[in-house]
């Protein structure tokens, strides 16, 4: 099977790759070449802006790829330009998703009213009536780099990429997945402090019970792979992540044994967090995925344990420190004051 894969390069792409490659599917990649060092090698690459995908589409057809994996796209007119360049093309196309499309996601950040969504979350639970989930009062300028984030919306994307009968979509809604070459740095935080020696995490006392559904990039990759070249998921959608959600506690209880810290983690009320330490939403809404379907119709399952997934990603972002002023002093000051 021929897979072209727009973007593949970066996070979670070369974990998509690696199981391609080994179960001898040919790979191409599109993507503009700045890590492409990530990639096994066997795999075809061209180069572009998938920004600009239109002025590639030609190009990308004449290559006849069985099914297309979109690993990025993040607006509405990301998923049109894709249905449009492969239309009559391409057999199939894999989009990847979120798992904020679900109204719960709504829920925890205050854009929707209403009671917490009862959980898991299958892949028929309620969506978000809000659009938009990152938009401010206040639009970017025209020339911000993050401008896109005002158009975000995977609901939408979702929409756009089943809009092709011919052309059917598998979307596949992932978790917040954590792992080697993460750009949000999600273990950054808890470990700084772990490594800092600092006596004490604080938590707001609404995580105590909250639960989310994460996924290490590894096995998320390999369940993307698995979509990929699966028939019978076409048309389908499909929650990717962990069997079991943990709590917020958990989780930092995981990496303290991962780096051996004995400090403790105290629980605050909202009201006596610093600043930082505040989340603005309703944390008696937790997120988590039922990855059942998944599991059930291809046999999947993780394949990497929690403790090497915390070992490996460890060890990256010890490597790989987030960019960005260093804010630990001020923070440091003010939970020691909270502390207090």
């Amino acid at each position: 099977m021929h897979l072209l894969i727009l973007g593949g390069s970066g996070f979670i792409g070369p974990a998509v790759v690696v199981p391609l490659v080994a179960a001898g599917h040919r790979v191409t990649l599109f993507h503009r070449g700045r890590s492409e060092e990530n990639a096994p090698a066997g795999v075809q690459h061209v180069h572009g802006d998938r920004a600009r995908l239109a002025e590639h589409a030609a190009e990308l057809r004449r290559l006849g790829p069985d099914v297309v994996v979109d690993m990025r796209p993040l607006v509405e007119r990301d998923a049109e330009a894709v249905v449009a360049a492969f239309r009559g093309a391409a057999g199939r196309l894999v989009v990847v998703s979120s798992g904020d499309v679900y109204r719960a996601y709504g829920r925890l950040h205050g854009s929707e009213p209403g009671p917490p969504e009862p959980l898991p979350l299958t892949e028929d639970a309620p969506l978000r009536e809000q659009r938009y989930p990152y938009r401010g009062p206040a639009p970017r300028p025209p020339d911000d780099p993050s401008r896109w984030v005002d158009d975000y919306d995977k609901i939408l994307v979702e929409r756009a990429a089943r809009s092709a009968p011919d052309l059917p979509a598998t979307v596949l809604r992932l978790p917040m997945v954590y792992g080697p070459r993460d750009e949000q740095h999600r273990l950054a935080a808890y470990l700084r402090r772990m490594d800092d020696g600092r006596p004490a995490i604080i938590l707001d006392e609404g995580l105590r019970g909250w639960r989310t559904t994460r996924g290490y990039v590894d096995d998320v990759g390999a369940a993307i792979a698995l979509a990929a070249t699966s028939e019978q998921a076409a048309g389908r959608t499909y929650n990717v992540g962990e069997a079991d959600a943990s709590t917020e506690v958990e989780w930092v209880q995981a990496i303290a044994a991962a780096v051996g810290w004995g400090g403790r983690i105290v629980m605050l009320p909202t009201e006596r967090l610093p600043d930082h330490l505040r989340f603005p939403g309703s944390l008696e809404q937790s997120l988590v995925l039922d990855t059942t379907r998944l599991r059930r119709e291809f046999g999947y399952a993780e394949r990497v344990s929690r403790a090497d997934a915390l070992a490996r990603t460890i060890a990256w972002e010890r490597a790989h420190p987030p960019p960005g002023p260093d804010r630990r002093a001020e923070e440091y000051a003010a939970e020691d004051a909270a502390l207090r």
